[in-house]
């Protein structure tokens, strides 16, 4: 067997390869060269550089597994690979200590003033009285976002005697309280904390999740650290809260553009604490990276199983063109009801009614929660990790048979329950690819699960489904499609209008809004 390993790793992880296979170990490989000889290995290492887009791939036809010494896999065409069978691995864990202590060190940093002052004592000064700090004790962190690196800050902050806020839509109450923080909305986060943490992925609903609007609820004097993502903050708003003094300093790994252009302002405000994003960037670190690729591209060429595969599992050759539909109505089902809900999803039961046959549902199961976690991180989620994500967030799967038919041959129930209660859909395949969601709440429906759908829950009642429609008409909004479920005549009622363009949020509110409309969603798929 051979390795190649085509970036800078650790030496400890080249080791662990050469006892199990010929390694070439050449970093800074070119494009060129790489082309010419992937077809010769079985294995292929990478950091961040070496681009393996379809080409090279395509080119590799020996491949067996392409490991990515850290945690994202952007630079791997995971698609492709996976179209190959080639397994396509990383590390999750690698970096999660790194990046916890170095926001440590940025809350310390920050309170203290240790830049400044070290410019100013080599700038030949002695000005002890510019520099009184705060201490961290007996202050409050608000941590945005309870993944692996927002628990580890989380504990760290209270061994400092911090009292600590954690605000993550996507991990129960309950999950958060045993971590040992308190859990509350953003908006009381921002109000009560002397301290503002981010370490949440980077989704439509986070891009500056900290602007004009989230920044005036902060404290005046509120200090801001965020080694997670740059486009979490609103650079312009932030500025603005700087130069009033109302925030009194922020703390930067990470930015919108990297490296940031030499004029951006908040490099010249002398309060801020910067570095140039480092947050894996510890010998340690690069070490459990290497090591934990390394030993799982060996496990995988001798025939066993990795630790963090980023793509499929195998499914059966035979079988996946009737699992195929399946496994795309259960992940489209789990992205609807992560917008269903109103409150962290704890428990997700899902249930087969009819003759599934030889298909494997516990891979369809496991589809469903890959579409219900889509939305709470900016990591690749699917059929293998979805369960582990799932049971760090508190959440449950459990799945049943039930051979008796529904109102067609073979039907997929989920329940999604919260604190608040339970959603529940139901929905099938007709023919070979026809996705449709056939009851909602119990509601009979006909949905395409797919594009943007706006839902009501309403009474039913002459009047209001004309003035929705009116209100999109306004906007210049065309309905695609709608359909109309209801308890009986005059009773609960739901609506599903099917859009063909995004709906504005001023229409958005004049709905939710109107008179009848008990509530009022957008799901997009």
């Amino acid at each position: 067997m051979r390795v190649l390993v085509s970036d800078s790793v650790a030496e400890e992880g080249l080791a662990i390869l050469r006892r199990a296979a010929t390694v070439d170990y050449r970093p800074n490989l070119s494009r060129e060269v790489l082309l010419q000889i992937i077809g010769e290995y079985d294995a292929l290492m990478v950091r961040s550089q070496t681009r393996v887009d379809a080409e090279v791939i395509e080119a590799g036809v020996r491949l067996k597994v392409i490991g990515r010494a850290g945690v994202g896999v952007d630079n791997i065409d995971v698609d492709a690979a996976t179209r190959r069978g080639i397994v396509v691995v990383n590390s999750p864990e690698g970096n999660t200590i790194a990046a916890a202590e170095l926001t440590m060190a940025h809350l310390l940093a920050l309170a203290r003033q240790i830049p400044q002052a070290d410019r100013s004592l080599r700038a030949g000064e002695w000005k002890r009285s510019q520099f009184v700090g705060v201490e961290l004790s007996r202050k409050t962190l608000g941590v945005v976002g309870m993944g692996k690196i927002g628990r580890e800050v989380a504990r760290r902050a209270r061994a400092f005697g911090m009292r600590v806020l954690a605000h993550d839509p996507f991990v129960p109450e309950a999950h958060l309280r045993q971590l040992g923080v308190e859990p509350v909305p953003l908006e009381t986060l921002l109000r009560e904390s002397d301290f503002i943490t981010l370490h949440t992925p980077l989704t439509h609903e986070t891009r500056h999740l900290l602007n004009r609007q989230t920044l005036a609820l902060t404290r005046p004097g509120v200090r801001i650290v965020n080694c997670a993502r740059g486009e979490l903050i609103d650079p312009d708003a932030l500025v603005e809260y700087l130069e009033s003094g109302h925030v009194a300093g922020v703390a930067l790994d990470v930015f919108p553009t990297e490296p940031p252009p030499p004029d951006w302002k908040l490099l010249h405000l002398p309060q801020n604490v910067l570095t140039p994003h480092l947050g894996a960037s510890t010998v340690e670190a690069q070490v459990k990276v290497a090591v934990d690729v390394a030993e799982q591209i060996v496990a995988v060429l001798q025939g066993g199983t990795p630790r963090s595969p980023v793509n499929l599992p195998p499914i059966p050759a035979e079988l996946v063109a009737r699992v195929e539909p399946y496994l795309q109505l259960a992940e489209r089902m789990g992205i609807f009801h992560s917008q269903l809900a109103d409150a962290p999803i704890e428990r997700v039961h899902a249930i087969f009614s009819g003759d599934w046959g030889d298909l494997p549902l516990d891979i369809i199961a496991r589809a469903a929660l890959a579409g219900l976690l889509q939305r709470s991180t900016d990591a690749p989620v699917n059929l293998v990790n979805a369960p582990l994500i799932a049971q760090q967030r508190g959440i449950h799967l459990e799945w049943s048979v039930r051979p008796e038919a529904e109102l067609y041959p073979d039907t997929l129930t989920l329940t999604a329950h919260t604190p608040h209660g339970a959603q529940q859909l139901t929905g099938t395949v007709f023919g070979r690819s026809d996705l449709r969601i056939t009851h909602l709440n119990g509601l009979f429906v006909d949905i395409r699960p797919e594009g943007i759908l706006l839902m009501t829950e309403h009474q039913d009642r002459p009047g209001i489904i004309g003035r929705v429609g009116t209100v999109l008409g306004n906007y210049q909004v065309n309905i695609a499609g709608m359909h109309v479920g209801r308890t009986e005549r005059g009773g609960r009622a739901v609506m599903i209008l099917q859009v063909d363009n995004p709906i504005p949020p001023e229409a958005f509110e004049q709905i939710r809004r109107m008179e009848g409309v008990d509530s009022a969603r957008v799901v997009q798929f």
